[in-house]
Order: C-alpha cells, then sequence, then structure tokens
C-alpha cells in the first residue's frame, strides 16, 4: 500500500494546477505514494487531470473567470479554502501536505487574514514554523519570512534566533540524520556590520544569541558570518545549514547555486510535513503549457522522504469523505 500525500492545487488561475497534474504524470510520483488533490476541478480539467491520476476534493465556488490571469478575489478564497481543509486534514491524521503556489495579492483581495501558507500553519499548528529551503546538500533557513527590509532590524531579536536555530538544528537533524549539526548564521548588514561600522546588530543582537546557543543547548553554531563566506562555507562542505536573517539572503543563492527548479521549501516546526515548489504562481505562463513541474516533483517526493513513519491513510474517496464529516 503506498502512502497518502495530500497536494493543494495553489491558485487556480497559476501554474498550481498544471505543475500538479504534470507530477502525477510522472512515474517517480506514481510509483512512489498515492496522492490526494485539493482544488478547482474545471482549472484541472484544463489541465488534464482526470480520477484515475488522483481522487479530488474539489473547492467548489461560483464567479471565477477562467479567461483571466492574474491576482483575483474568486480565485484567492479558492486556495486559500483549499489551503485550509488541507491543514485540518494534516492535524488530524499526520498526513503530509504539498502546496502548489498561491497568490498573496489575491488572498488580500479576497479578505484573508495571512500573508500566505507559513502564517497560516503558524496559526492553525499553534507552532511556530522555520522556512527552510532545501536542494539535495544545500540547506538554508530563515529567521523572518515574508517581510519588507526596513522591518528588518525591529525583528530580528536573540529570543527569535535562538527559537528558529533550534528549530533548524531539529530539521537537520531529520532530514541529515545528523546528531549535532553544524549551522553558519549569516549577519544582517553588508560585511556583518564590519565591528560596527555599518550597523551595530550583530554585536547587540546576533553574537550573544550565538554565544547563548552554543551553552545553553549546545548547537554547533558559528557566526555571525558575512552571507558569501557563509553560503561558500556550506557549498564546500563545512557547514550542515545555514540560518539567513532575511528572505532573499537565502532563497536568491539557493536558487542560482542549485538551479531554481531543484530547490523545495519545507516548512520545519509543524506537528506534520508541509512542503512546496520554491516559486511562485508565473500568472505570465499559466494556461500555455509551459510551466516546469519539476520542483514541484521535488517536493513531493521531500515531504514521503519525511513522513514515511506517519503515514498509514488509505486515500479511497469515500474514506475521505468520512474522515472529512469527523473533523
Amino acid at each position: 500500500m503506498k502512502p497518502a500525500v495530500i497536494i493543494t492545487c495553489g491558485d487556480p488561475l497559476g501554474i498550481g494546477p498544471e505543475i500538479v497534474v504534470k507530477a502525477l504524470k510522472s512515474n517517480r510520483i506514481r510509483k512512489l505514494c498515492a496522492p490526494v488533490l485539493i482544488g478547482e476541478e474545471k482549472t484541472l480539467l484544463k489541465t488534464g487531470w482526470t480520477n484515475s491520476l488522483a481522487p479530488l476534493l474539489p473547492i467548489r465556488l461560483p464567479g471565477l473567470n477562467l479567461r483571466i490571469r492574474k491576482p483575483d478575489k474568486i480565485a484567492g478564497l479558492i486556495s486559500y479554502k483549499a489551503a485550509h481543509l488541507a491543514v485540518r486534514l494534516a492535524l488530524s491524521g499526520k498526513i503530509p501536505v504539498v502546496t502548489a503556489p498561491i497568490s498573496k495579492q489575491s488572498w488580500r483581495l479576497a479578505g484573508i487574514p495571512f500573508t500566505g501558507h507559513t502564517e497560516l500553519l503558524k496559526t492553525f499548528a499553534e507552532k511556530e514554523p522555520l522556512m527552510m529551503f532545501v536542494a539535495r546538500s544545500l540547506k538554508a533557513a530563515l529567521v523572518t519570512e515574508h517581510l519588507a527590509v526596513k522591518a528588518l532590524s525591529g525583528k530580528i531579536t536573540k529570543r527569535l534566533i535562538v527559537a528558529k536555530c533550534r528549530i533548524f538544528a531539529s530539521a537537520l537533524k531529520k532530514v541529515d540524520c545528523i546528531n549535532n549539526p553544524n549551522i553558519g548564521i549569516c549577519g544582517l548588514n553588508p560585511h556583518s556590520g564590519d565591528r560596527g561600522l555599518m550597523g551595530n546588530e550583530e554585536i547587540k543582537t546576533l553574537i550573544p544569541a550565538i554565544n547563548f546557543l552554543r551553552k545553553r543547548y549546545g548547537i554547533n553554531a558559528k557566526g555571525p558570518l558575512p552571507p558569501d563566506q557563509a553560503w561558500l562555507e556550506h557549498m564546500t562542505g563545512k557547514h550542515d545549514g545555514i540560518l539567513c536573517m532575511y528572505h532573499d539572503q537565502a532563497v536568491n543563492p539557493i536558487k542560482i547555486a542549485a538551479g531554481a527548479h531543484r530547490v523545495v521549501h519545507y516548512t520545519a516546526g509543524l506537528p506534520f510535513t508541509r512542503t512546496s515548489p520554491a516559486h511562485g504562481t508565473a500568472f505570465d505562463i499559466a494556461g500555455k503549457n509551459a510551466a516546469n513541474p519539476s520542483s514541484m516533483i521535488e517536493a513531493i517526493i521531500f515531504a514521503c522522504a519525511l513522513s514515511k513513519s506517519d503515514m498509514a491513510f488509505t486515500p479511497d474517496p469515500s474514506d475521505l469523505e468520512k474522515f472529512i464529516k469527523k473533523i
């Protein structure tokens, strides 16, 4: 019996439905797991979905215009309802979840009180999540997530760095089976502040946090390091992972180093496994059969690899309906 994995199809006007269906047609995925889809049926049918590929839990809302390819209120509601149902299923049955890209603008138009999946997961799982990006041997995690640069200094605290690094250390143990991983920690300012000449966040916040991680928790944390040094040392095997202060400090280098379609987003720290492709909705190519499913395929494979011990759920459609009524 193949293990189940829940796959949300993301924004129905983006490339989510296309990359999901293409991934399901991959021999690697067909042999590995038994997927269950949550999404909008009409867009999936247009991309070649049939029930023989995977059963579907449809999200139906009137008024979706399939001719537009841009942020849209109805599309935002559909993708949010799919994500919400996936989280409820995952929390109830420890089923891994893979999410296709949503549009943050569509969620805002729909009045959704979350900026994205990570913030939704934090609220409903009642756990502090960690955004982590994985591409084979490369692993990077974030202290802050989707935050404007001007807000970084006020957000980054000793407590937050310690909390995120502890989750990262646990995640690296799970992913790589390393008892005490070596973690490089990036500075915030150019040249890690250059001893206070270009900002004092390293002196006031990062160094005390790193010292505390070493002394209190025995974590092999090194830093604060200039990001170029941190990435070079990670790529040459000196660190098992690097903790970055903000989004682009992690995402841009790992995509350049590994190739954009090889990177997987993994949300660590949750009571269930959640992964996603590390790219967006790509409205500009949606509906043109031009989307590359590689990152989605890698996300499904990674989710299954992490969740082998938790998955004992058989995705029979009738069983799913009964299961949903219980939650």
